[in-house]
């Protein structure tokens, strides 16, 4: 038995939902003159939560590209470790992101 119809690939396609109204936000961190990189590192570690090799890489991208998204997260979470950097004397902000 022949069959002359063509036949078509099956494909499944997946679709993402969105689970979540909160705008996703990077923590930025900003090259500066005055701080050491322990310092740096030792505030990623305390008020971020990364290890110590995280810090000290964020450390080094800060250093030599200005700047460095070193976490994201909601903006209710980012906020306070955002001031607890800046209390610290290094140079803050949080972004929304794309």
């Amino acid at each position: 038995m022949a069959i002359d119809a063509p036949v078509k690939p099956h494909y499944e396609e997946d679709t993402d939902v969105l689970t979540s109204l909160d705008e996703p936000y990077s923590l930025i961190v900003w090259n500066d003159e005055v701080n050491t990189f322990e310092w740096v590192i030792e505030t990623l570690v305390e008020v971020c939560g990364h290890t110590a090799e995280q810090a000290e890489q964020c450390a080094y991208i800060i250093h030599f590209q200005g700047k460095y998204a070193v976490k994201q997260g909601s903006y209710d979470d980012l906020k306070p470790q955002c001031d607890a950097i800046t209390d610290r004397g290094i140079g803050a902000t949080l972004e929304v992101l794309a």
